[in-house]
């Protein structure tokens, strides 16, 4: 099987021995240094770091298109149970969920950017009023998976 290349978004693991030894960190960046050779750039909490591509181990590939819309699909099922939602938002979530779904094969990063900032207002506001429902870890890691492709996809 050929090493999965590394690219920007995915978790990867530092295997170089030293001060990041074995820390995750997601890759912000993709370049070449003037010797052609691949330097990775990992965001490790609040720095990043430069390393050559062979200092780390894929752990993650960030999500591609048919995750996310199985992720969508997911939390369109999961947001009927909501009970708290005002009838505005009980219209308004599964609606904005479809138009996301609809949006990202455009890849429209305005477009998508808005209707989730909207869609995770709306869960925000609902978490707030009842955040112990078992539905929120259906939803959460869907939603969690659908901001990261956004992230680092477009």
């Amino acid at each position: 099987m050929m090493k999965e290349r590394i690219e920007k978004g995915d978790i990867v693991l530092i295997n170089k021995s030293g001060k990041y030894h074995k820390q995750v960190g997601e890759v912000s960046e993709v370049d070449y240094n003037i010797f052609f050779v691949k330097i990775v750039i990992v965001k490790l909490g609040a720095q990043e770091e430069t390393f050559e591509e062979k200092d780390l181990q894929l752990k993650t590939k960030k999500p591609n298109i048919e995750e996310i819309i199985v992720s969508i699909d997911k939390n369109i099922e999961q947001v009927d149970k909501i009970s708290n939602l005002p009838t505005k938002e009980k219209v308004e979530l599964p609606n904005r969920l479809k138009y996301l779904k609809l949006d990202i094969p455009k890849l429209d990063k305005q477009l998508i950017q808005k209707n989730f900032d909207s869609i995770d207002k709306i869960l925000t506001a609902a978490r707030e009023a009842d955040s112990s429902a078992s539905f929120w870890q259906q939803i959460d890691p869907n939603l969690e998976k659908i901001s990261w492709w956004i992230r680092t996809c477009l």
